[in-house]
């Protein structure tokens, strides 16, 4: 419904647009699931590549923290620039690199190669990241739960209808013609969803602002607040860690599932159905979830998301070690469900509490914490692995989800 409080946000945006603001979140969406296999698709050809360039496994975990440092570390200055001159140039840029990165993959000779090749492509990721996201907070201010949902459900859910693709003929021999098909269908796709996208005029809502009334002020995100503004406010610094937590034990959840099943004795078909739920189940709780924070208040949505991906994590440990496969398989699907809307929830609260107008730079900055739940989920949990064992490690992960989980409650919006 694009009218609320006898505001209809559609009808301007159209008015803006010359057609519905809705073809803008599909055109972000169909871009977000064409990246999502450089997340969720790693787990499946990180095997392969250790065989086929003969390196040592360890070596090879350290690609998936660097994919995970340039997504986040390059939002920053992309949202920066996407606010101040809007998204086409910089998506078209990011169509080269996400599509060139799994090329140069295919061809890819040594580890160096691994790590530039991979990290390449991470910019162009982290590129449509910010962009399609923050298209969602810029024309939904009455939406922001369920578009950046719809968004973030693409880029989770998008890979799922490659991984069986990719398990099954990501051999040693075949990976580098995966790699090739996906990374050219990467690359056109972004290439064209970069014509549809434009950003709405600044002050396309200002009269609405000015006669604004309480409830419709709070829809609009009041005070529009720079970044600047922002990291002087305690909200921001206590979602930070909120958000480096939870990353950190779903990004672990995301890189080593696979391992782990294999550690604890389960099958191979095991370790395959775990992989495919990844994006399924973070596909649909990013939206199901990013619907819910629109009806409720947003904290307690964070409460109770983060809860139960940490208790879901415990379970994952306990059905794994007793070898209850299908348990273990529905334990995956539960943390990762309630795991993956923070990718939802944390930029909808940017936009309520810091406004739409810098959201792309502001919401980056929070993003960035990614980069710190990456190094947990990548190169410190195979430490952690080594010292202690597989189970301790995801207990680590379960515990941390459930403290950001408790830290939600205390959030509260800034006061102008």
């Amino acid at each position: 419904m694009s009218t609320q409080d006898g505001i209809d946000y559609g009808a301007r945006a159209k008015a803006e647009l010359g057609f519905s603001r809705w073809w803008q979140i599909i055109a972000a969406a169909v871009m977000m699931g064409l990246i999502s296999p450089y997340q969720y698709v790693w787990s499946s050809i990180e095997g392969p590549l250790s065989a086929a360039l003969s390196v040592d496994a360890a070596a090879i975990g350290l690609v998936f923290t660097l994919f995970v440092i340039f997504q986040a570390g390059s939002q920053v200055p992309v949202g920066w620039w996407r606010d101040r001159r809007g998204p086409r140039a910089l998506t078209l840029i990011a169509g080269v690199l996400a599509g060139g990165g799994y090329l140069g993959l295919a061809v890819a000779t040594s580890v160096w190669q691994l790590y530039l090749y991979y990290s390449i492509g991470a910019i162009g990721v982290g590129i449509v990241y910010t962009v399609a996201v923050n298209t969602a907070l810029k024309w939904f201010p009455d939406r922001r739960g369920f578009t950046t949902g719809l968004g973030t459900m693409a880029f989770a859910g998008g890979s799922a209808l490659v991984v069986p693709y990719v398990r099954a003929n990501a051999t040693v021999t075949g990976y580098s013609d995966v790699l090739t098909n996906m990374g050219l269908l990467i690359g056109v796709g972004i290439l064209v969803g970069a014509l549809v996208l434009q950003d709405p005029p600044t002050d396309w809502l200002d009269d609405v602002e000015e006669e604004a009334n309480e409830s419709d002020a709070e829809i609009l995100g009041g005070k529009q607040y720079e970044s600047g503004e922002m990291l002087r406010t305690w909200q921001f610094w206590l979602m930070y860690g909120m958000f480096v937590a939870v990353s950190g034990a779903g990004l672990m959840l995301t890189a080593k599932i696979v391992s782990f099943a294999a550690a604890v004795g389960l099958t191979e078909n095991i370790g395959t159905l775990s992989a495919t739920a990844l994006p399924i189940a973070g596909g649909v709780g990013r939206l199901i979830m990013g619907e819910v924070s629109d009806r409720v208040d947003r904290e307690r949505a964070m409460f109770g998301s983060f809860m139960l991906c940490g208790l879901g994590l415990l379970a994952v440990v306990y059905f794994g070690a007793s070898g209850m496969e299908y348990a273990f398989i529905g334990a995956v699907f539960i943390a990762t469900f309630f795991w993956s809307p923070q990718y939802t929830l944390f930029p909808s609260v940017v936009g309520d509490y810091y406004g739409r107008e810098h959201s792309s730079a502001n919401y980056a900055f929070l993003y960035s914490g990614k980069m710190w739940g990456g190094l947990f989920g990548g190169a410190v949990a195979g430490l952690l692995v080594t010292a202690l064992n597989w189970e301790t490690t995801f207990i680590i992960g379960g515990v941390l989800a459930i403290t950001a989980g408790v830290a939600a409650l205390a959030l509260r919006p800034p006061r102008n």
